[in-house]
Parts: structure tokens; C-alpha cells; sequence
């Protein structure tokens, strides 16, 4: 018994490198595979195909199944013990649903009519396939894409990398004939791309008239991606449905999605999805209220109509079906709903998702105390005494000052301007909404163009500030804002600290503050030059317009972006880029890091005023 034991640990030992290469190879196959089988599904619709075209897709597509069972199988097969352990239960479900597809290869179809023959069309058809083979495609890329992070390579590159990579494939599938009435430039392709994975909302072109429905069904998905982050949706992918990652690679993702720990990571990545998908589809059913039978629209329109605009609205992205945005002729009378319901979806995904899921603590903890009241007729002795947590107050009271600032600021300028006309209860409307979407949704609904260049000053200083980290906004955030600001009442008062609501800030988040405040303005200064030497003949007010916008993936422009020049539309595109990422994001990537060192110089004052 001993010696068969030890012929078994031999035969282990001896096999395990070639079996380890073996799926190795196999694994590199399915990255390949998932690339060809979603480039053969853009093929597909994107173009306009001859027979024999389609019958090679449909190779590729049987040829990508089976490459898909061999890995499966293989992993089963070769290391159940290690696949027991690294597979989540959905995986194994995926893995099941995948040898369904094997029966109608096994069975014939069956001659007799009912549910068995249902079930075989189905399993033999080729929305199942399509459908499984896509999930399949995406949870291999997303698996790779977040066990590059074990590569210990660095995370702020891999972050806007795959951003970059987000923004060329959308390229690429604007510029799809299916996609375009008459086609587009790939200048205006990569802008537009950009402006979506971006959420900015600035274009180069009309999009109501340029795109066909399958364009907007890109661009809504760019957005969407563009919104939640690319590593954010990836690194959930692999986590819920794999969760083979490295103890590094959850690390690198809990900074990215500012998890409190490794054990809430996926519950984080849970919530930052699940609330998105709620807040959109309650602003979808909102703008459907709104807009029912006003439009002209069946009711199915309607309903894309809805998903676009609360999708676009929720991720700050500014785009529009619409001739004229929302300053469209229909909509500007009897429409004050629909102009609340984008206010505070933008509202919503502007502050951010940490304090999104402060307050989702905060309701169950009501909840539970109201239970107990309910069970027991007494109150809970026990009694939470801070529910909102620094970031979170900071966040709102920033968001509630600004707005109000900016409401009244536009109602006192446009009032008799660019809101003349229009009933007192609109203008208020209009003001709100005004002041909403330079944080940082580029809806319109008058002409910018119109507005008094005191508001035009408002706006600007609100799309510079922006929304709250961690959020689908841009900007410099409220919350660098607000410690800029509690910095310099400190040094005014002459305080060694910096302190609020009982709290003392941290030195590293007034450096990190401060820095992206001096970066965000020399970033500006230095495209301003630029631009104004690209473009002599607009005014500078224009200029600093669009590139604050664009830094700031606000989207608002004074009319000008369509009259760029194709190289200053590429640096347009670029402060977009940069916006999204993050200035200090994109320094990390690109600068090397210095090491902690162990010594410290003298310190030594330098004479300030």
C-alpha cells in the first residue's frame, strides 16, 4: 500500500508541470476565443452580411463553443480539487448551463410536441448559445484582466489603460455602418467614444440625427461602462463568479472602490451595482411618467427613451436622443417632472457611492429601531451617535450649499434673460436644473450660448468643483474642495490643525487636496494656451468654457466643440480622458514612485507674504 501511495505522489509530481502547461495553453486559447467571438458578434451586427459570411461566423462561433467545453473540461477533470475551491457556486452553475448545450448534439430532436421539444429548440438555439458563449467571453476577460493586478503591476496604469482600451473599442463600434445614418470620421468617432466612456456629454456632431438606435445602443453602454469603471465591473465579474483572485489583487480593488476591508470588498461591489441599477431603474420609471403620451413616442419608445435618459443622467453623462438636448420645443412646457427627475438622479450619482451606502446603514438602523419600538412599545436604549460619517457630511453639506448657491445665482441673472416668458414655477424649475447638471451632466435645456456672462461664471466655478469622489462625477470634488477651503480658514486662524465636526483631517488628505487643486489649474492654464493658439479666432470665455467642461466630464459648451479643428477635438478628448481618470490616478500610473526612506532632512521655512 505504501509503495502504490508513493507511485500515486511520483506520478503527481511528475505530471503536474505538464498538466500545468496544458491549461495554460488552453487558458490562452479561451482569451483568444472570447476576443473572436465577441469581434465575430460586432462583425455580425454591425455590418451588412452575404451568406457566406454568415455561415463563417457560424463556424466561429461552434469553434469558440468547443474551445470553451475543452477548458471547462479539462479544469474539472485534470484539478477538481483546485477548481473545488476556486469556482463560487454561479460558476459551477455557468460551467452546468454550458453541457446543456451538449444535448441537442446528443439527442435528437424529439418527434412529438410539448415542453421536451420546447426545452431541446431552446437549448438548441442560437440566442442560449450566443448569450451563454458572451457571459462566458466577458467573465474570461474580466477574470485576466483582474489577475494582472497579481502581476504586481501598477494598479493607476491598469486603470487607465483600461479605460483607454473602453474608449478605442467604442471607436470602433461607432464607426460600424448599422451604426450611423451616413457615417462618421473616426475624429468624431474617438471623440464621441471618449465623451461617453468619459460621461462628459460634449459632441462633435448631432447625435439625434448622426447615430441610428443601434449607435445609442453603444453609446449607452459606453456610458454605463464609463459610469461604474471599467476594473469596477471587472473586478466584480471575477470576484462574484470566479473568486479565484489573489490576496494582492483584492487589495489593489479595495483601494480602487475605497472598501473598508477585504471581507466587504465584494459586498462594496455589490452595493456600487446594485444601487445603480435601482436609482436607474427608478428614474427610468420617473421620466416614464413624465413623458407618457406627450411625445409622440409608442409605448416601447418611450420606454428606450426613459432607460437613455436616466442611464445618461445617473452617470452624469449629458447625452440625449433629442434634437436641442433637453431644450427640445416639447419639452419645455408642462415638463417640470422630468426636469426634477434628471436633477436628482444627476444629484444621486454625483455624491458618490460611499455615502450611498453610508445612508443605506443608516435606513436599516432606523429600520431596526423601529422594529424593536414595534415588537417591544420601548425604545432601543442603545443609540448610534454618529450614523454619518465624516465623508459623507462633508459631501452633503458641500452638495446642498452649492446648489443652492447655484440655483439662486441663475434665477437672479436669467430671470428676465434667458428664462424671460416663462412661468414663475418653470423659471425656479429651470434655475434648479440649471444648477444641477454643471455637477456634472451637460444637459441643456436653453441655449449657454444666451446665458449673462455672470452666470456663465457660475457655471464655470461649479463644473471646476464638480461632485463627490468616488462618484460618476468629475470635477475637483466637493470633498478637495471643502479641505482646501477648512485649510485656508485654518491658516487664516492661525491653527496648527485642521479640524471639523470634532474630527482632525489627516495630513495626507490636505496634501493629496491641495495637489489637485494646483494640478487641476495648471492642467487648464496649459490647454487654454494651447487651444488658443489652435483655434485664434474664439474667445478666450469660449475656450475656458470647453475645457473646464471637458476636464471636468461636465459637457456644457457655448456651441463650439462641432467648429473645433480635428487636432484641437483630439485635445478636447484627451482633457476628457484626464478628467475621468484622475489627474493624480494618471501621474501615479506614469511616474515612477519613490521609496520611503528611513531619514529625514533638517526642516527649514520658506518665507510666504
Amino acid at each position: 500500500m505504501k509503495i502504490y501511495h508513493k507511485f500515486l505522489l511520483y506520478q503527481n509530481k511528475l505530471l503536474k508541470p505538464y498538466i500545468r502547461f496544458l491549461l495554460g495553453l488552453v487558458e490562452a486559447l479561451t482569451y483568444l476565443a472570447s476576443l473572436l467571438l465577441i469581434a465575430g458578434v460586432v462583425y455580425e451586427h454591425g455590418f451588412p452580411l452575404s451568406n457566406g459570411e454568415v455561415e463563417q461566423i457560424q463556424v466561429l462561433y461552434k469553434i469558440v463553443w468547443v474551445v470553451f467545453l475543452v477548458d471547462v473540461t479539462l479544469h474539472i477533470l485534470l484539478e477538481y480539487r483546485d477548481t473545488r475551491k476556486k469556482y463560487r457556486r454561479l460558476a459551477w452553475i455557468m460551467s452546468w448551463l454550458l453541457y446543456l448545450t451538449l444535448i441537442p448534439v446528443i439527442f435528437h430532436r424529439p418527434e412529438e410536441e410539448g415542453a421536451i421539444l420546447q426545452l431541446w429548440q431552446f437549448l438548441d438555439g442560437k440566442f442560449y448559445h450566443l448569450v451563454l458563449l458572451l457571459i462566458f467571453s466577458f467573465l474570461n476577460l474580466s477574470n485576466g484582466l483582474v489577475r494582472l493586478l497579481g502581476r504586481r503591476t501598477n494598479p493607476s496604469l491598469i486603470l487607465a489603460v483600461s479605460f483607454l482600451a473602453i474608449i478605442l473599442v467604442g471607436t470602433g463600434l461607432l464607426m460600424l455602418p448599422r451604426c450611423t445614418v451616413n457615417g462618421i470620421t473616426w475624429v468624431d468617432s474617438l471623440f464621441t467614444a471618449t465623451s461617453a466612456v468619459c460621461v462628459t456629454g460634449l459632441v462633435p456632431v448631432d447625435v439625434s440625427s448622426t447615430f441610428t438606435p443601434g449607435g445609442f445602443v453603444v453609446i449607452i453602454l459606453l456610458i454605463q461602462v464609463g459610469g461604474l469603471g471599467v476594473m469596477t465591473l471587472t473586478s466584480f465579474f471575477a470576484m462574484f463568479f470566479m473568486g479565484n483572485t489573489s490576496l494582492y489583487n483584492q487589495l489593489v480593488v479595495r483601494d480602487m472602490v475605497s472598501s473598508n476591508s477585504i471581507g466587504s470588498l465584494l459586498s462594496t461591489l455589490l452595493y456600487i451595482l446594485g444601487f445603480t441599477l435601482v436609482i436607474e431603474g427608478v428614474g427610468m420609471i420617473s421620466i416614464l411618467f413624465s413623458i407618457h403620451g406627450t411625445l409622440g413616442m409608442d409605448f416601447q419608445e418611450e420606454l428606450a427613451f426613459s432607460a437613455f435618459h436616466s442611464i445618461s443622467a445617473f452617470c452624469n453623462a449629458g447625452f440625449s436622443t433629442l434634437p436641442g438636448n433637453l431644450g427640445n420645443p416639447m419639452l419645455m412646457t408642462n415638463h417640470n417632472w422630468l426636469y426634477i427627475s434628471v436633477s436628482f438622479l444627476i444629484i444621486l450619482g454625483g455624491i458618490g457611492f460611499p455615502i450611498l451606502v453610508n445612508f443605506k446603514h443608516i435606513i436599516i438602523y432606523h429600520l431596526g429601531r423601529f422594529w424593536y419600538f414595534l415588537k417591544t412599545r420601548k425604545f432601543a436604549k442603545y443609540k448610534m451617535h454618529h450614523l454619518y460619517n465624516l465623508n459623507t457630511k462633508i459631501v452633503l453639506i458641500m452638495t446642498f450649499l452649492l446648489l443652492v448657491f447655484g440655483t439662486l445665482a441663475i434665477a437672479f441673472f436669467e430671470w428676465n434673460g434667458s428664462f424671460a416668458g416663462m412661468s414663475v414655477a418653470d423659471k425656479w424649475t429651470q434655475a434648479f436644473f440649471n444648477a444641477s447638471c454643471p455637477r456634472t451632466a451637460g444637459f441643456t435645456s436653453v441655449d449657454l450660448a444666451t446665458l449673462s456672462v455672470q452666470s456663465l461664471l457660475v457655471y464655470l466655478a461649479l463644473m471646476w468643483v464638480g461632485g463627490g469622489a468616488q462618484s460618476t462625477a468629475g470635477g475637483v470634488k466637493v470633498n478637495a474642495f471643502a479641505v482646501v477651503v477648512l485649510n485656508l480658514v485654518a491658516v487664516i486662524k492661525g491653527s496648527e490643525r485642521v479640524e471639523v465636526f470634532g474630527r482632525e483631517l489627516s495630513y495626507d488628505s490636505i496634501r493629496r487636496s491641495n495637489a489637485t487643486v494646483v494640478m487641476s489649474l495648471g492642467v487648464l492654464f496649459l490647454f487654454i494656451f494651447i487651444l488658443s493658439i489652435l483655434e485664434p479666432g474664439v474667445s478666450v470665455m469660449a475656450l475656458t468654457f470647453e475645457c473646464v467642461s471637458a476636464l471636468s466630464t461636465v459637457g456644457s459648451s457655448l456651441n463650439l466643440t462641432p467648429n473645433l479643428c480635428d487636432a484641437s477635438k483630439l485635445l478636447v478628448a484627451l482633457l476628457m480622458f484626464i478628467g475621468r481618470v484622475g489627474l493624480i490616478t494618471l501621474m501615479l500610473g506614469i511616474i515612477k514612485q519613490k521609496k520611503n526612506t528611513k531619514y529625514r532632512y533638517p526642516s527649514d521655512n520658506i518665507i510666504i507674504n
